[in-house]
């Protein structure tokens, strides 16, 4: 486990240009970028390979949606910090999502601080768990 300054992110979003602000978003917290996935299938091989702090994933992907990315991620690292992306609030998606395993999600509609300060503020709160747990 890493502190908050050497963070390391895996992005995983089938919209390029989501990924870039996703990334710009990233990088401005200090965090590091360690991989980028453009469908389920790599967001989970990525994962495995890369072992990041903090796997960003985008609910609806192609080869495998993100919560099935989530499920395999949550069986083999239940320890796992995800923060599951959506671009409509579909309160069904993101309540199974949390109810996986997910850290929070984000809808990525909002304005960019509002996502940079939900990406700190659950990476912090989940740090603070693993400390007391």
């Amino acid at each position: 486990m890493h502190d908050e300054k050497d963070v390391r992110v895996v992005l995983a979003d089938d919209e390029n240009h989501v990924r870039l602000l996703m990334k710009r978003i990233v990088l401005g917290l200090g965090y590091t970028v360690v991989g980028e996935a453009a469908d389920g299938q790599k967001a989970l091989e990525l994962y495995e390979k890369e072992q990041p702090d903090l796997l960003l994933l985008d609910i609806k992907m192609p080869i495998m949606n993100g919560d099935e990315v989530l499920e395999e991620i949550m069986k083999q690292h239940p320890e796992a910090c995800v923060i599951m992306m959506t671009s409509k609030s579909d309160s069904d998606s993101v309540k199974k999502c949390i109810k996986l395993g997910a850290t929070n999600y984000i809808l990525k509609s909002p304005l960019i601080n509002e996502i940079r300060t939900r990406i700190k503020e659950s990476y912090t709160k989940f740090i603070q768990k693993r400390k007391t747990s």
